[in-house]
């Protein structure tokens, strides 16, 4: 089954082509990394997926892109990002809210939940499925802020979940972690695997190497190549790819 397609995408800011016709399907349940140097458009064609590019004045978009074979241009914006949650490079938690606020508002804003115990169970749960709930169970109503760079990645993880989406979008998840805090991100991704499709931006292909199981190689806006992580990596059939491997391009 397909998550994700596009189709014919394009996408402009201002007069500029920064995605050019790209097809794309991404199969529901994977981990799907999209790769490439820096100003690639890699940022672009996510925020394209969930229609956060139209909050971009200055940005426009081309062709179609659907999820589970329904257009998102079929949705209102706030249910195409409900069902397509985003995670950013920057963790951005809301800093003078509670830990435990941070990841009830969405519920609260949906109106997902009928109740407090509700409301307390699911932020638990989704708080759990950061791997996040035995660091801050004992201080859930501290500011966000009190938490490491990595903790309050996690917890954005945490308040992306909590909604209940289908499909995890992921820009660059740990480019502003150190290693250790990294390594967590990468391996609560390997247990998200398993209940939700995600799709994840990473200019570091020994990342994308480690994480995904199908990826796709953009350069220029352009998709070069797309397959499974291992045929890409160990057989690339462009030979712009094989040189962005090997460190040449970017």
């Amino acid at each position: 089954m397909i998550a994700i397609e596009t189709v014919n995408l394009c996408a402009y800011y201002g007069q500029k082509k920064v995605i050019n016709n790209v097809n794309l399907k991404i199969p529901k349940n994977v981990v799907f990394a999209i790769m490439g140097p820096s100003g690639c458009g890699k940022s672009t064609l996510l925020r394209s997926f969930n229609r956060l590019l139209e909050l971009n004045p200055n940005a426009r978009v081309e062709g179609d892109v659907k999820l589970y074979g329904k257009s998102v241009y079929d949705m209102s914006p706030i249910e195409v990002r409900r069902k397509i949650g985003m995670v950013f490079q920057h963790p951005n938690p809301f800093p003078h809210m509670s830990i435990f606020d941070n990841v009830a508002l969405g519920l609260k804003l949906n109106g997902l939940v009928k109740s407090k115990k509700e409301l307390h169970k699911t932020v638990k749960w989704a708080l759990r499925k950061a791997a996040l709930w035995d660091e801050v169970k004992d201080r859930i109503h501290e500011p966000a802020s009190a938490l490491s760079g990595g903790q309050q990645q996690r917890l954005c993880i945490a308040r992306t979940l909590a909604v209940k989406p289908e499909v995890l979008l992921m820009d660059e998840p740990t480019a502003s972690l150190d290693p250790v805090a990294m390594e967590k991100i990468e391996d609560l991704i390997n247990k998200l695997r398993e209940e939700y499709t995600i799709v994840i931006v990473t200019h570091s292909s020994a990342q994308a190497a480690r994480v995904s199981d199908y990826v796709a190689f953009l350069y220029l806006g352009e998709l070069v190549e797309v397959g499974k992580t291992e045929k890409v990596f160990e057989k690339p059939k462009s030979e712009l790819t094989k040189r962005y491997l090997m460190g040449r391009v970017g």
